[in-house]
């Protein structure tokens, strides 16, 4: 049995899901989202819970029980709290600056890097860092992977873009000539 698929999955006040047949749609104050349901798991919404059963031991279901168990509760977050991750631009000359729904960044190169964001992801810029924030995780995670692919860090200064917190392994540089 899948240990985190057999979790339940708590509805937190305001939050309501409907469970049509191969769609779950969830509904809360931030927005909704909806996510699949394949026909080899059971969903029972009881106690302001919903819990997830495999209908049979199969390959599949095994596979997807503790994912769509994690998906599941991600809409749920989403809906009720949002997700966020914010990124560190570290270099000499290298801005952020959002304008509208786009984010414009120096990094060095001869021209302005400009990226558009999709509906439901609003960015926010203060100094060095950018903030993308929305209710969809993985919409969230992959525009703030794509911006980071821009100008990644290098590890000899430590210059480009990275996530909060991240740890870059530097390297030693060059040293002197050898007589």
């Amino acid at each position: 049995m899948s240990r985190i698929g057999k979790q339940p999955v708590a509805l937190p006040k305001g939050v309501e899901i409907k469970i049509d047949g191969g769609l779950i749609k969830v509904k809360g104050p931030k927005g909704a989202l909806s996510t699949a349901a394949p026909e080899c798991l059971d969903y029972v919404l009881e106690d302001g819970q919903v819990v997830i059963t495999r209908k049979d031991e199969s390959r599949l279901a095994r596979a997807q029980h503790g994912l769509r168990r994690t998906l599941l509760a991600n809409c749920v977050e989403g809906v009720d709290k949002g997700f966020s991750k914010t990124l560190e631009v570290i270099g000499v000359g290298y801005k952020v600056a959002v304008k509208g729904n786009t984010v414009e960044l120096a990094l060095g190169f001869s021209h302005p890097v400009l990226v558009d964001l999709p509906k439901g992801i609003e960015a926010k810029a203060e100094g060095q860092k950018l903030t993308l924030s929305g209710i969809d995780k993985e919409q969230v995670g992959e525009i703030a992977a794509r911006i980071r692919r821009l100008r990644k860090p290098e590890p000899y200064k430590g210059k480009g873009i990275r996530y909060e917190g991240e740890q870059i392994r530097r390297k030693v540089g060059k040293s002197g000539s050898k007589k």
